[in-house]
This record gives C-alpha cells, structure tokens and sequence, in this order.
C-alpha cells in the first residue's frame, strides 16, 4: 500500500511524497540457507533452549555456520577487531543471525561476503576492524561509562539519575551482546581491549539494598528494571523481585528492559515466562501500577513474525504496552526513510510502539557509528508529520551529567568544532549540595570526522598538545 495522492484537477502537477508509506508483511527468514542450519527444524528454531544452546560466540562457531559462502578475509576483519577493538565480545542468538543478509540467496563461495559486510544488523553486532575509524577511532572525551551511571549509584546497580526514576541494574549479562552497548563498562565478558568491572553483591543482597532504598525513597515512583537484559535472569528470581517492587507503595511504573524480545523472542514465548508475566501484570493493574516491556529494535529487518507474536504474548498477558528504544548508529539506520521504515514495521507488523532513537553514546571506538547533532536535528525533521504522533520516535542526546535531551533542546551549538552546550532543570542524586548544578553548562561532542576541515584541524591540534603535555610529564 503506498500513500495516494489528493484528487487534483485536471492538468494539476501532482508531486510525489519524499517517503511512500507501504505496509510490509512479515517474514521469518529461511535460516536453512545458512550450512551450519540447513538441518534445523522449526520446532528446533522456536525452542528457547535450542537458540541459547547455538549462539555464535566466536568466529570459529561463525565459521562453522555460513561455512565459505563468506570469504576468509571477513573472518580475518572480525578476529583484528575482537583482539584489538571490540568492547562487547561476540553473542549473537540464531533468531538475529538469521535476520543478516536476509534475502540474498546463496550461490557458491563466497556469495555472502558483499551482502554480510554491507548488511546494517551485521554492522552493530558483529562489528569489524575496518569498520571502525582509523582517524579517530575514538573520541578524546570518550570513556567507558559514558554516562556516568556508576558515580549515581545509591546502592550497587541502582542509578538514580532522574528526581522520579530510577534504573535498576539486576545483573550485567543479555543473551545478545551489541557492539554499542553503553553498558559496555560492566555488561558482558572482558575483550582484549576492556577489562569489565564486576558487581561485587550477591544477587539477594543487592536485590535487598535496592528495594530498601525505593522504599526509604518516596519520591521515586517510576524503575525501569533492566541489566543486562532481564530475560537472561531465571524467571522465578525476575518474578520475585517484580512482586517485592510492587509492594512499594510510591512506584507507579515498572520498565522491564529486554531486547531479547526481539533478539530472543522464543524466550518471551516460552510458557512459563507467558504465565508468569499474566501473574506479575495482574498483581500491577489490582495495585494500581503501570506495567510496561522496553525493547531495542534498530532496523526493520528485526522485526519477523516471532518478534509479533512475541510481543502480542506480552500484549495479552495485560501489561500497559511494548515500546521500542532504538539507537542511532550511522551505517544502520541513520537516514529518514530507514527510521520510517523501521518505525512503520514496528507499529504495524508487531504492535510495537516507536518511542525513543538514542544518539550513540560516547564510549570507546565509536566514532563511526556516531552523528553530530546537526545530524540527528535534520532526521528528527524528517520523520515528523508520517507517523501518528504518539509512534513518532523522539531522537534524544543522553548528555553526560544532564540526562536524555530532545535534540533540538541543545542550548549553545558551535557546528565548527562540534561542541554543544546544554542545560538542565533537576540535580543527579550527586548534585544534592551543588549549587551550581542547574546553571552550569554541560558540553557534548561531535563525532570529529564529521566537522569541516577547520574543526578537524582544531581538534588535531588540541590532541597533539595533550601528547606534547603527557611527555612533558613522563620526563619528570
């Protein structure tokens, strides 16, 4: 279906629309195209044991899959990056595996290898060195945890960031792990590159400290309850915790955060998790609480019948709504017609709501996968007026220090050096005696290869003196 245009008079030009509405049907892609698959049933495929068991965690299990339908040269790419880039190791689930190259069908050796490069899921999952930047593969003012979620811990795992909300991180793994993740610094296994840090609670106690500090706590009334990913938390612990969290009388809205509804939705299709989430959603509505799943889909492609009916198995179950929390990476979606694609198919095809596109955080190595706020402003221009209003995806900049910001809340915006200034209106729980804190500007950065020649050459010079200082000091 594309959208029609208006009855005009005859000899009236009509011009076509800058993007043309279609809905597409879904579909699960044949994952018996890839060798390693070509005997999996669809039984095997839709059993949440049998996609934890086949995740690809190296490249010699990738190997193992595609077989020499992609070149050894990628395989070679994929190793350089994992021992000297990647700040997420490899877990990809079958489910999103299958989602890469979808439609190209294999024709000898070889035959995959454009398409798997070129492929936008591929890009943010399995990232490869020459992906990434060689000019500044990081920005100087990166750091792993970007948006200083730790320093705002009031107990181990607890940010309190927001005057009314809270995250509540209940453990540090997801059964996919994407290259971006801004929880980098303490999700997932260590790389070559990144040391994690480790919570040092045990579960129970942590758990405990949390839901003692929410109680003590009156004017927190909002938790978005995630990790990690809370479907990688047995159900009967994460069910446990959700009825404790309910009994605190000043919460009104509980988050859970999974992108394994799309990358593993057989797990929120499994029937203990169905029954177990129409318990949880009715102790909510009898206690007068708003009850809602988060997930992260960044392109279209995501999004095949399992992810539907997944999604409508939690619709059912009587939670308030699924919403969709993507992030903005350049090379997988950062363009107008693929947000509205992706927006469209989420909000017909699964019932999904399109709700925030997060600018990429400034963690380590990247910068390719960064835009600049001039960027994301023109998108956010160009989605407006195609969607209903309430399925228009705001894009927010997370600016460290202040929180997420629609992007055109930025208050000062030097587009030469790429650095914006913004402002706030509430304190960070570690601003309580700081009187400055909503007066004070706080600085974000452009990625730098996205600047003209004079902002490049700025920041050139800015980092050589930072060399030219740090051997100053090593003389010493």
């Amino acid at each position: 279906m594309t959208i029609q245009p208006p009855l005009a008079h005859p000899g009236t030009v009509t011009l076509a629309q800058p993007y043309a509405y279609r809905r597409v049907e879904l579909v699960e892609p044949d994952w018996t195209r890839f060798p390693g698959w070509k005997d999996v049933t669809r039984d095997e495929w839709e059993s949440v044991q049998w996609q934890r068991a086949h995740c690809v965690k190296n490249s010699t299990q990738l190997r193992a899959l595609l077989g020499d339908l992609v070149s050894e040269s990628f395989f070679a790419d994929l190793e350089r990056d994992q021992a000297e880039r990647a700040t997420m190791s490899m877990l990809v689930p079958p489910q999103m595996m299958n989602t890469i190259a979808p439609y190209v069908e294999p024709a000898g050796p070889g035959s995959l290898t454009d398409a798997f490069r070129a492929d936008p899921i591929r890009r943010y999952m399995i990232p490869v060195f020459s992906d990434r930047r060689i000019d500044w593969p990081s920005h100087p003012y990166a750091t792993r945890d970007s948006l200083h979620e730790h320093d705002m811990w009031v107990a181990e795992g607890l940010t309190h960031r927001y005057p009314t909300k809270v995250l509540a991180e209940l453990l540090p793994t997801c059964p996919q792990y994407c290259g971006h993740c801004t929880r980098m610094d303490l999700v997932g296994n260590s790389t070559p590159s990144v040391t994690k840090l480790k919570l040092t609670g045990k579960p129970v106690d942590r758990h405990d400290a949390m839901l003692d500090y929410l109680a003590r706590t009156p004017s927190v009334r909002d938790v978005v309850v995630s990790g990690g990913d809370v479907a990688n938390m047995p159900w009967p612990r994460l069910e446990s915790f959700l009825v404790r969290l309910l009994e605190v009388e000043n919460v009104r809205d509980v988050r859970l955060a999974t992108k394994a509804l799309m990358g593993m939705p057989q797990h929120w299709l499994a029937d203990d998790v169905r029954a177990g989430m129409e318990r949880v959603a009715d102790l909510a509505r009898h206690r007068g609480v708003s009850l809602a799943i988060h997930t992260h889909v960044n392109h279209a492609n995501s999004v095949t019948p399992l992810v539907a009916r997944a999604a409508a198995a939690m619709l059912e179950t009587g939670i308030r709504d699924v919403r969709n929390q993507g992030v903005l990476l350049d090379g997988v979606n950062a363009d107008a017609h693929t947000l509205l694609d992706l927006s469209f198919t989420l909000l017909d095809g699964a019932r999904i709501m399109p709700y925030y596109l997060y600018m990429c955080d400034m963690i380590p190595f990247a910068e390719h996968w960064r835009v600049s706020v001039a960027h994301a402003q023109d998108l956010q221009h160009h989605i407006m007026g195609y969607l209903p209003g309430f399925a228009t995806p705001r894009i927010v900049c997370d600016v460290p220090f202040v929180g997420k910001r629609w992007v055109h809340q930025v208050t000062t915006y030097d587009r030469v050096r790429g650095i914006s200034g913004w402002t706030k209106n509430y304190r960070t729980s570690i601003e309580a005696t700081d009187p400055e804190a909503l007066t004070r500007t706080y600085d974000y950065f452009d990625p730098i290869h996205t600047l003209p020649e004079e902002g490049q050459a700025w920041w050139a010079e800015q980092a050589a003196a930072e060399r030219r200082n740090n051997f100053r000091v090593q003389e010493r």
